[in-house]
């Protein structure tokens, strides 16, 4: 189910260059990107995994994770195989630094998703467990078969991308979780390889030109960008160019990949980055990885009471009516109602 990808440009001697993310990466004949599932073959640039999958399985919507995003349903998640980062403390590295594209052995069409989306009873389907922007093309086919049967969609990703791609990729997701890494381009360049400056133009581009809800997490990793100022920074920064409006998630780093040595994140540092939001003014801040009952509720910005209220994945009480708070009425915004 190979099929051409899209954003590249021929180059002399069969040679290709993908324009889809900010590597630009130059491809010989035979060659592969960065990101390892797309590949010129003949002087063409092709997309491996389109249709192919590593795996595929219905989650709570908690798990993304997406807190605003119809809580208490379920949602069919799937990825491939591959990245264009290369995080040092990748918790599925075994597929997203995959080198066998024989991984990919179950084979799948856009229709085929929905349909098994619609019999596990999955309100929305998930691309994600590896960076989908880039099967972009198969996403956004199965996003748009989505939309079609009525399923939701969304994107949880890294956001490294470039804006033309970035927006159409964006527009057909009705929601998207992006891995804001740190606030600090030295970390961002040592430990994923990125730049955090193509990072912040996707989140303004997701908030500005699109009409996907957004939801940002940050894993806090001891000694690498948990430093209080950094996050306050960051922050307001979300404040700024964002809104106050946003959920933001800190969660808590878990010794992995190439990070074995890096002891796992203190509730303390959890539980202060999550007092530096709410002081930055945004409205929706949450720790994760960690089972905290408090800082996993929703409170309702204008009461202060408890709206949604979780344990883990699971949502244990929801006082919504709608879009509404329970108890005075207040709006609260993202995607509530069925």
């Amino acid at each position: 189910m190979r099929q051409k990808a899209k954003w590249w440009e021929a180059l002399e001697g069969a040679k290709v260059r993908c324009r889809l993310c900010p590597r630009g990466c130059v491809i010989a004949e035979g060659g592969r990107g960065f990101c390892f599932i797309r590949k010129n073959e003949g002087g063409k640039l092709i997309s491996e995994a389109y249709g192919r999958i590593s795996g595929m399985a219905a989650d709570p919507i908690e798990k993304k994770p997406l807190f605003h995003f119809y809580p208490g349903s379920r949602v069919l998640s799937f990825g491939t195989i591959g990245c264009n980062l290369n995080c040092q403390c990748c918790q599925n590295w075994h597929i997203s630094r995959a080198k066998d594209i024989r991984i990919l052995r179950e084979e799948v069409t856009p229709e085929a998703v929905v349909e098994t989306a619609i019999k596990t009873g999955c309100k929305t389907v998930a691309f994600t467990y590896n960076e989908p922007l880039i099967f972009a093309e198969f996403a956004m086919d199965t996003a748009r078969a989505c939309r079609e049967a009525g399923i939701k969609t969304a994107a949880v990703t890294a956001g490294y991308v470039n804006p033309e791609p970035g927006k159409e990729f964006f527009s057909l997701m009705d929601a998207s979780n992006v891995d804001l890494k740190g606030f600090n381009e030295k970390f961002y360049l040592s430990h994923t390889g990125a730049h955090l400056k193509n990072i912040l133009e996707t989140l303004e581009l997701i908030h500005r030109e699109t009409s996907a809800w957004l939801e940002l997490t940050t894993l806090l990793i001891p000694g690498k960008n948990d430093d209080l100022m950094e996050i306050k920074n960051m922050c307001e920064w979300i404040r700024e160019h964002l809104g106050t409006d946003v959920p933001v998630h800190f969660s808590a780093f878990h010794p992995d990949y190439n990070m074995t040595e890096v002891p796992p994140t203190s509730l303390k540092t959890l539980n202060q980055a999550y007092e530096i939001g709410l002081s930055a003014g945004l409205k929706f801040v949450y720790t994760g990885n960690v089972w905290e009952k408090p800082r996993e509720t929703t409170f309702c910005p204008s009461c202060k009471k408890p709206v949604i209220v979780r344990n883990g994945f699971e949502v244990e009480r929801n006082e919504l009516q709608n879009n509404r708070c329970g108890f005075c009425q207040a709006v609260i915004p993202g995607y509530f109602s069925s």
